[in-house]
């Protein structure tokens, strides 16, 4: 039982090696199995051996069994286990988020403007962006006060944008 505990053990030391080296283990089979399509990456290797060990030393444990049934016993919840794993990865992989907003995304859209703009001058404009509240450098060909409602015409960096008062 003690064989089985020490490769269920290695298993558990081994993908947490792989969960804090993210990658660096990976890249030592690079390119080796690229035609596998990650069914065996180094979580799903590290999860069979897991549980290969810990399933033979249960089963070794609970019923009493000799060696080679807790191995087979062990081996098919260690395959049951990395399959699990393959398909719980692939699911993570397809998973979709929402489209990443970008700055052209703000053109049309209005704020309000926190400090006031002078005239060729940064001030700020507080505008919304994907739902949540966002500060920007904003110029104007004329001044703008504050509080006035501004129109975002153009986006040229990423933290600025050029606006225009709303006229209401």
């Amino acid at each position: 039982m003690a064989w089985f505990l020490g490769i269920g053990i290695t298993g558990v030391v081994l993908l947490a090696l792989s969960l804090v080296f993210d990658g660096v283990l990976d890249s030592v089979l690079d390119g080796t199995l690229d035609g596998l399509d990650g069914r065996l990456s180094l979580p799903v290797v590290t999860g069979f051996v897991a549980m290969t060990g810990f399933g033979g030393a249960i089963t070794m444990g609970a019923a009493g069994t000799g060696p080679v049934v807790a191995t087979a016993s062990g081996a098919v919840c260690g395959a049951g286990t990395g399959w699990l794993t393959y398909r719980f990865s692939r699911a993570l992989m397809r998973d979709q988020t929402a489209v990443t907003p970008h700055g052209d995304d703000l053109v049309g859209t209005s704020g309000n403007v926190v400090t006031a703009i002078p005239a060729d001058v940064f001030g700020e404009l507080l505008l919304e962006l994907a739902g949540q509240p966002v500060k920007f450098a904003a110029r104007s060909e004329g001044p703008v006060a504050r509080s006035v409602e501004a129109w975002v015409e153009t986006v040229p960096t990423a933290t600025s944008v050029v606006v225009r008062p709303v006229d209401r």
